[in-house]
């Protein structure tokens, strides 16, 4: 596709497709090859690649804002359940109407916090919120953060166009994205291609039928789009799968199994390729006949029989002929490689990087301001005007103390506050006691005097 002047765009899974950028090395099996398919003009060539990566190591770094993303993909991502999916759609809906911007996982955070503080009220607002389902939330975003995936989310976001590239001389560049960690996470891996898929299918305009794709989009280990994705999903898959063609891209799922694609997009594959299945189990005898009801019959080839005697090299093929109308299954050869067949080393790939047109673009983030800063300035601001009463009244004391200070000093001294005696007060007190225990002294006395006969 790429030397057609087909941009593509494909996961390496395994690392060994990252050897479409470095020329291959001629060997007897190829010259073999190269003479019997009788190709006049092959030569060892490299071809023009972009490196991508999701976590920026081993290619460009792959981002998307959390709004682009949309809670039912990110909800499948953080494995959440209806009633949490549900709090997710809430959360979009609150930052749309408050105007908050979704680019990351700091935001989502801080829309869970705000959703916390105001739950009574959102609830009644827009739906029940639970504590424990936002609890779960947060939980799902802890377990990703630590996976990595927070480099995911975030600016600059990938521009399509940037996949659609061609170079000077015509040829489309193939981007490869390095999946050998992200296939370990069966759920983000498959999630982000399906966004990308997604994307293509709501941004690119109507082309009808292209002779030529604009992009060629390559799903290897399809089986992960469809494991455990709930109908709503799947349909949408399919949704985009059959009008997708429409935008100018073509797309190719590469699976184990033909089985492993559902039914009702497997017959949107007008183009067909198997190698060789052996079928040592039950399972291997029931994609065998599978893959054989999926291609248009030919009378001159067992398709099942065929399927398990294919060599290295060696397919089944059925494309689209003229008019949209599949032709009957064919065993052919497949043309060798004019690229390294196997991975490369860091220092290809260091090379390649730095030629890359793109670099200068993604490889440096961005973090602009969105939902976590205004958040935390509204709450700042808030803060402030509860204090501001409190402040003024300090304020206002200390300057009445700085005017008065020594006078209200001497006041307090001599005629006491509400918390403390004044002299004067201290003064009266002692002196009604001295009176007091005087004159009682004085009539006690006069009392006993009288009693024992005593002059008073």
């Amino acid at each position: 596709f790429g030397r057609l002047g087909g941009p593509v765009f494909r996961a390496d899974v395994k690392g060994d497709v990252a050897g479409l950028a470095v020329a291959g090395t001629m060997s007897d099996k190829l010259q073999a090859r190269v003479q019997q398919l009788g190709i006049s003009d092959y030569r060892n060539e490299a071809n023009p690649v972009v490196f991508w990566d999701l976590w920026g190591k081993l290619g460009h770094p792959v981002r998307t804002t959390v709004s682009e993303m949309g809670s039912t993909l990110l909800g499948r991502i953080l494995e959440l359940n209806e009633t949490q999916g549900g709090v997710l759609d809430i959360l979009f809906k609150l930052a749309d109407d408050r105007g908050l911007l979704l680019l990351d996982l700091e935001d989502l955070r801080a829309l869970l916090g705000l959703i916390a503080d105001e739950r009574k009220d959102i609830s009644t607002s827009y739906g029940l919120v639970s504590v424990q389902s936002i609890g779960a939330i947060q939980r799902a975003l802890l377990r990703l953060e630590q996976e990595g995936a927070d480099q995911f989310f975030g600016e600059p976001a990938l521009e399509l166009s940037d996949l659609m590239r061609t170079t000077t001389d015509g040829r489309g560049v193939v981007n490869i994205l390095a999946a050998d960690q992200l296939i370990l996470k069966p759920k983000l891996y498959s999630s982000f291609l399906l966004w990308l898929l997604s994307e293509l299918f709501e941004n690119l305009p109507e082309v009808g039928d292209l002779d030529k794709p604009k992009l060629v989009f390559v799903f290897d280990e399809a089986h992960l789009l469809f494991d455990d994705a709930p109908p709503a999903l799947q349909q949408r898959i399919e949704q985009v799968v059959r009008l997708i063609r429409s935008k100018g891209v073509g797309v190719y799922f590469c699976s184990q199994f033909p089985d492993d694609v559902p039914d009702e997009i497997l017959g949107q594959m007008g183009n067909r390729f198997q190698h060789a299945l052996r079928a040592f189990t039950p399972r291997d005898q029931k994609a065998v006949k599978t893959a054989a009801e999926t291609f248009v019959a030919n009378p001159n080839l067992d398709v099942a029989k065929t399927i398990g005697q294919l060599g290295v090299g060696e397919a089944l093929v059925s494309t689209l002929q003229d008019k949209g109308i599949p032709m009957p299954v064919e065993k052919t050869l497949i043309a060798p490689p004019r690229c390294r067949m196997g991975a490369i080393t860091e220092t290809e790939r260091a090379q390649v990087r730095t030629g890359s047109p793109v670099g200068m673009k993604y490889d440096t983030r961005i973090d602009r301001e969105s939902a976590a800063e205004l958040l935390v300035k509204k709450a700042e601001t808030k803060a402030e005007q509860a204090q501001a009463p409190q402040a003024k009244t300090r304020a206002q004391d200390e300057a009445n103390d700085d005017g008065n200070g020594f006078g209200d000093a001497i006041k307090d001294a001599v005629f006491g506050t509400s918390r403390r005696q004044g002299m004067i007060e201290t003064m009266a007190k002692q002196t009604a006691r001295t009176v007091g225990s005087q004159m009682g002294r004085q009539i006690l006395r006069g009392i006993l005097g009288g009693i024992f006969g005593g002059k008073r």
